[in-house]
């Protein structure tokens, strides 16, 4: 998905959240400030918001020598998550399509995203997304892809989230390999943070993109991670920088996310906090 102008504000406010978090002062945060300016003055062409917000949250942990300036929002977050982990446990064993309320769960803990959003309530979040029209078209197309895929591939974005994911993948039941990122960036979970939602062997196989970058740049990823890719019967992407980096991509994905911006929203051609299920071509042609 490519730049919109309306991204620009959205760059500036996290390089300036990402500074503030990472205790830089005022001199700092206004270096950075400019430094991100500097980055979108110079925009390579084709460049995808994921790749942008990579270089400007690098040059804050640079600048900065903070290595996780989001640690403390991660760590509460799967905190907050995993409090809540018992109650989704119930409500998929009192559903009555347990298919659908699995994947609406799923969805739900997209709203965990520091990047996105100032703030958020996870419970109001859950209620709606439960309840709330499913747009896309993809629902019926995931349940079929899942029944024939031998080899599936799920694509991590937040930390908080992992925890949504892992009672979808609990009540699956079935071998899939978890992705996330090689390195913190904003708050995209990591192996540790994965592991910290409880997301180990032998639930999944647990592996990273080879990529510190939002969503998965399949050019900065891993050849380990690229062949993975391109190997899996099914991928589900979680999130919205996933749909940013391969909503292009020939592949067999699915993707699941909230519409949480209004470019997003615009680019999928759905209302502002629509809850999306979408299946590429490559998902549909398999069927």
């Amino acid at each position: 998905m490519r730049i919109y102008l309306d991204c620009w504000p959205c760059f500036m406010r996290q390089a300036l959240s990402a500074a503030r978090r990472a205790g830089a002062d005022a001199d700092l945060q206004r270096h950075l400030l400019l430094a991100t300016m500097e980055q979108l003055q110079a925009l390579p062409p084709g460049a995808t918001p994921p790749e942008i917000g990579a270089r400007i949250h690098r040059l804050v942990r640079e600048c900065t020598g903070v290595s996780d300036p989001y640690a403390e929002s991660k760590r509460a977050a799967t905190e907050r998550a995993l409090a809540l982990l018992p109650e989704l446990r119930a409500r998929l064993a009192a559903a009555p399509d347990a298919f659908e309320t699995a994947v609406r769960i799923a969805i739900a803990g997209n709203i965990i995203d520091d990047g996105a959003l100032a703030a958020y309530d996870l419970e109001a979040t859950l209620e709606r997304v439960l309840h709330a029209p499913l747009v896309g078209e993809g629902l019926e197309p995931l349940r079929a892809a899942l029944e024939r895929a031998e080899s599936l591939l799920y694509l991590a974005d937040n930390t908080g989230e992992t925890v949504f994911d892992r009672a979808f993948i609990e009540w699956l039941d079935r071998p899939l390999t978890y992705a996330v990122k090689a390195a913190p960036i904003i708050n995209d979970a990591t192996r540790a943070d994965a592991e910290a939602a409880g997301l180990v062997p032998p639930l999944v196989e647990l592996i990273d993109s080879g990529s510190d970058a939002p969503g998965t740049p399949l050019p900065e990823c891993s050849p380990a991670f690229r062949e993975r890719f391109v190997k899996a019967d099914l991928i589900i992407a979680k999130g919205q920088a996933n749909y940013e980096t391969l909503s292009t991509v020939d592949a067999p994905i699915v993707f699941l996310l909230q519409a949480k911006c209004a470019v997003i929203a615009e680019d999928l051609g759905l209302p502002v906090g629509s809850v999306v299920v979408r299946a590429t071509d490559g998902v549909r042609r398999a069927s």
